[in-house]
Formats: structure tokens, C-alpha cells, sequence
């Protein structure tokens, strides 16, 4: 257990200055992520000087065990103030806000006299370096009860708006922000357990709570940029399967489009002209843009033969209709690209408002289907004139 709360106290360190260091710029410039920013920074040194290996190098350079400590209890009801700061920031209540900023200082000077008042008196070794930095009763009941307030307020506040707002990404904030205050709860009852009448084998338990804790709480900080990483694959996704389909058609109907295709589809997703989201929207209109004339070269009865041939091909029930429409595309750029005239429009079955998913489907088959149906140029029947009575 000892070897796991480690490796977890690692992962969570490294997550949440990850975190920190990622989200830094775009956090302090907004100020409704800045709060968030700075609790999660405190945290983080906190939880830093929490873990064993962190607080030996500390005493190994010179720094008492008890400075570490009560440095690490100090960082933490800042923590713990932070939370509340941030919970009630949004309130714009002025006289709320420096009530509650009063309260995480009153408690960190309280501290600092009740470890000041004991140094007269002989302290208790501290043979941990997860232990306190005093034993006196007053002292820890003080800075465990701050910290229960801070973690319980946040609870319940981040899960109630949760339940109220409709944006995604603040909706997982706040909630893996809940989940970390309750693994904050139990890891301070158990501590407090620890000091008063535990035993020192709960101290890798408690390390692989708080550990756990600390990679919530980095979490909680990256939804945003979880987000815009899916986001961007999405778009890559659409920019790569559209490409060959949207370069064929572009090509054909040449001014649908604001920039001619890249000469490979590679280039087009390494050195793209335009951010991901914006070309491979612009892509999937110039497609169907492209479509829609396109069905001015639809021959009679195209769609039919097209889907004939993909059932004779073996295609899916579930794709034959994507199949159909790539076929007849193809047979329709081809007429236009050898000149065919141009006719009335034909529309095509199910491409009514260019749906992503469908031209996606197209697109998929678009390599086996472009030449499926022949097309040659055949002379245009002299139409005889009608007999007039």
C-alpha cells in the first residue's frame, strides 16, 4: 500500500503542476477560471509537501521537519480559503466576499500564535513526515475544522450549480471539484483520527486519498482543455475522411471554393490554412455546395443503377445508400468534367441539408464507388417536330 500511495502521490504531483502550468495563461486572464487556478495551486503545494520523499529532501537540505509542516498546514487552509473565495466570488456581494477572505486569515494568524505559544513549552518528536507540526489539541481541532468547513461549503456549492448551468465543460469542473472535496472530507476525518487514537498504518491509506485528490482536483482544471483537444480531433477526423471527396468535387465545381485543395491530403491536416474547427466546417459546406451542382449532370435513374451495383459489390445494407450517392456523384462529376449540359436538377435522396454524417458516409465510399457507373458522351437525338393539326 505504502508503494502504491507513492506512486499515486507522484502521479497527482506531476498531474496537477501539469495542470497548472498548462492552464496558467488562459486561467489569470479570465476571471472566472482565476479563482479555480489559484485554489488548485495552492493544493498543489500542499500536497507537494505532504509527500515523504518531498519533506526528506526539504530536511536534507537543512529545513526542519517542523517548518515543513507547519509551512504544508499553512499553504493548506489557504487551500481551504481559496475554495471559499472562489464559491462566493460569483456573488459580486463585496461585503460576502471579505468576510469569508477574513476567515482563511484569521485561522492562519490563530495558528501561527498557537505554534508561536508552544515554543516555549519541549514539543513532541515528530517521528513522521506526514506528521503535525504541533501536537496541541487547540491547534490541530483549529486547522482540521477549516478545513472540513472549506471542503463541506464547497460540496455542496459546486454540485447545487452543477445542477443549474448547461455548460459541459463548467458542469465537469465542478463536479470533479465536488469529487475532490470528498475525498478531502474523509482524508482530514481520518487524519484527524490518526493524530487522536490512530495508528501510523493509516498514513499510506490517507496519502492515497489525498493522493487521488490532487489528480481530481488537475482534472477538474483541464476539462476546458480536454474539451478543445476533442473538439480538434473531431474536426482533424472530419478534414481527413472528407478530403478526397471534398478535393473531387471542388475540383469539378471549382467556385465553391475559398482555396484550391493541398496537393496531398497530409499536407492538408499538418499545414492547415485555417484552425482545424474552421477548415473542416468550410470543407463539409464546400462539399455539399459542390453536390448541389453537381446534380444538374445527374442522369435519369443514376441513384437506382448505382445502388444495384454496390448490392452486386457486397456493400452493407447500412452503407448502400451512401454507396448510391457516391456513385452518382461520381458519374455526375465526370459529366461535368468532359462538358457535358447541364439539366435541370435531380436531387438526391437523403442529402437534403447536407448532414456531416452523410457526406462522411459518402465519403467513405467514395474511393470504390467514384467509377462504378460509365459514363460517355452520347449525341444528343434530333428531336422531330411535332405535327400541328
Amino acid at each position: 500500500m505504502s508503494e502504491l500511495a507513492t506512486q499515486v502521490g507522484l502521479l497527482s504531483i506531476v498531474s496537477m503542476w501539469f495542470a497548472l502550468v498548462l492552464r496558467a495563461r488562459p486561467a489569470l486572464r479570465q476571471p472566472h477560471q482565476r479563482g479555480l487556478w489559484l485554489t488548485v495551486l495552492a493544493a498543489a503545494v500542499a500536497i507537494t509537501l505532504f509527500q515523504p520523499e518531498v519533506v526528506r529532501r526539504l530536511t536534507h537540505a537543512g529545513i526542519e521537519l517542523h517548518t515543513v509542516a507547519l509551512t504544508r498546514n499553512l499553504i493548506g487552509v489557504l487551500s481551504a480559503g481559496l475554495v471559499l473565495v472562489f464559491m462566493v466570488d460569483s456573488t459580486r456581494v463585496r461585503r460576502l466576499r471579505l468576510v469569508v477572505a477574513a476567515g482563511p486569515t484569521t485561522v492562519m494568524a490563530a495558528l501561527v500564535a498557537l505554534d508561536l505559544l508552544q515554543a516555549g513549552h519541549p514539543r513532541e518528536s515528530v517521528t513522521s513526515v506526514q506528521g503535525p507540526a504541533d501536537p496541541a489539541f487547540s491547534y490541530w481541532l483549529l486547522l482540521i475544522v477549516a478545513h472540513l468547513a472549506g471542503d463541506a461549503v464547497a460540496l455542496v456549492v459546486c454540485w447545487s450549480y452543477s445542477l443549474r448551468t448547461e455548460d459541459r465543460d463548467l458542469v465537469w469542473s465542478l463536479r470533479l471539484f465536488a469529487a475532490g472535496s470528498v475525498l478531502a472530507l474523509v482524508f482530514w476525518c481520518g487524519y484527524l483520527w490518526h493524530l487522536y487514537g490512530g495508528t501510523s498504518a493509516m498514513l499510506p491509506y490517507l496519502s492515497l486519498i489525498i493522493g487521488v485528490h490532487g489528480c481530481i482536483r488537475a482534472a477538474s482544471l483541464l476539462v476546458p482543455t480536454a474539451t478543445a483537444l476533442v473538439r480538434s480531433w473531431s474536426a482533424l477526423r472530419v478534414t481527413w475522411r472528407l478530403w478526397p471527396l471534398w478535393r473531387d468535387l471542388v475540383l469539378a465545381v471549382p467556385h465553391v471554393a475559398l482555396s484550391s485543395p493541398q496537393r496531398t491530403r497530409l499536407l492538408e491536416v499538418l499545414r492547415p490554412r485555417s484552425p482545424l474547427a474552421l477548415q473542416a466546417h468550410r470543407q463539409t459546406i464546400e462539399t455539399y455546395d459542390a453536390l448541389l451542382d453537381l446534380q444538374r449532370f445527374v442522369r435519369p435513374g443514376a441513384y437506382e443503377e448505382a445502388e444495384r451495383h454496390a448490392r452486386r459489390a457486397g456493400v452493407p445494407d447500412h452503407r448502400l445508400a451512401a454507396a448510391a450517392l457516391a456513385g452518382t456523384l461520381g458519374q455526375a462529376r465526370r459529366a461535368k468534367l468532359v462538358g457535358a449540359p447541364a439539366s435541370l436538377p435531380r436531387p438526391l435522396p437523403g442529402v437534403e441539408h447536407g448532414s456531416p454524417a452523410t457526406l462522411l458516409g459518402i465519403a467513405r465510399m467514395w474511393p470504390s464507388m467514384t467509377d462504378a457507373l460509365p459514363w460517355q458522351d452520347e449525341p444528343v437525338e434530333a428531336v422531330a417536330p411535332t405535327r400541328r393539326e
